[in-house]
């Protein structure tokens, strides 16, 4: 079928945001299109503003049947993107005010080290681990996934392990290499994160990835799969370690977060929160905060007393750990992001201030 020209100058945008290093491409009816470079989302008014009828056009040119009812029927869809050239798309088509809405973020073509995305590679030894549950958490949009990604590939071109990832949709390309790598999107290969996530039980499988832990049965299971004997990578939209550690707490019904703590605190290997800062000169940097799971936040985390996890990590800057907050007083401190940015992303602006004035 022959493109519209509305859906050529729709690519004409997405390969805009290829070339300026951007990171979003937005577009609805009745607003001129943006791209978010450098955190900043910029309008290109230069362009004409987009009409309803080009969003249903392209909505039906990008999607087959199948999808077009399922956007139909839930209002949104996700789905990826292939532009050719190595060059992919993670796509969400929604509606607002009975009109069409398109964002679509960039999947880099490349899979960065640690060291290439500006994280400690401590990090790497929770792709280590035999079996455990560790998590990347932070908003949207800053980078969990691509962390996710770097550990995924120190893994595969290191071990000879059977890794499965289960994604809405699959972002990173992996190909095989030490380890077998095998990636399930959700609604094309999977009817759901708990389905596919139990079904790896009969997969052989040692390492998963679960693209969202967003409800009590994918959790449960995941924790589940972490006692029996697989490494469990998982993402959550929490700001920090122990509002992670309470938010699957609390997931669960009364009566069973007792047992619950138990098994965490067995289980949890480590959790990793981070925040993509606009850099002083262009780019963006990230904040990182590192928990990692020693005996003294086990015994915290069965005992309910996850509030005190703060002072074990800051007690424990040279096992590695280290705070939101102290990591972004150190990039205050350094030059690298402005105290108004800093400021913003902070969990504890008390606390921030506090260790501001200590580095």
């Amino acid at each position: 079928m022959k493109e519209s020209q509305f859906v050529q100058k729709v690519k004409k945008y997405l390969n805009l945001v290829v070339s300026q290093s951007g990171a979003d491409l937005h577009l609805s009816a009745g607003n001129y299109p943006a791209i978010r470079i450098d955190s900043k989302l910029k309008q290109m008014r230069e362009e004409e503003m987009i009409a309803q009828s080009d969003m249903e056009v392209l909505a039906q040119e990008l999607l087959n049947k199948e999808r077009f009812e399922k956007l139909q029927a839930d209002r949104q869809i996700d789905f990826s993107l292939d532009m050719g050239n190595d060059i992919r798309f993670r796509v969400n088509i929604f509606y607002q005010k009975g009109m069409l809405s398109f964002c679509a973020r960039l999947i880099p073509n490349k899979i960065k080290t640690l060291k290439e995305l500006g994280l400690p590679e401590d990090i790497y030894e929770f792709a280590d681990c035999h079996q455990g549950l560790f998590l990347v958490v932070g908003p949207n949009g800053h980078g969990k996934t691509t962390t996710i990604a770097s550990l995924i590939d120190y893994i595969n071109q290191r071990k000879e392990k059977h890794i499965v990832t289960i994604e809405d949709p699959v972002e990173y390309i992996f190909k095989s290499q030490q380890s077998l790598v095998e990636q399930r999107e959700v609604y094309e290969d999977a009817v759901d994160f708990p389905t596919a996530l139990k079904a790896s039980f009969r997969e052989d499988v040692d390492v998963v990835f679960v693209g969202e832990m967003r409800d009590l049965e994918t959790i449960s299971t995941a924790i589940t799969a972490a006692e029996t004997g697989h490494l469990i990578f998982g993402t959550l939209h929490t700001n920090d370690a122990i509002q992670t550690i309470d938010r699957i707490i609390d997931v669960f019904p009364a009566h069973q977060q007792n047992q619950i703590r138990y098994q965490l605190s067995s289980v949890l290997v480590g959790v990793v929160s981070q925040r993509l800062l606009p850099k002083i000169g262009g780019g963006r940097v990230p904040a990182i905060e590192i928990m990692k799971c020693n005996n003294a936040i086990e015994n915290l985390i069965r005992q309910s007393q996850t509030h005190q996890i703060g002072v074990v990590m800051e007690t424990s800057l040279d096992d590695g750990m280290i705070s939101i907050n102290r990591s972004l007083a150190n990039l205050v401190s350094e030059g690298v992001v402005s105290l108004e940015d800093a400021e913003g992303f902070a969990t504890d602006k008390n606390s921030f201030k506090m260790l501001l004035e200590s580095v």
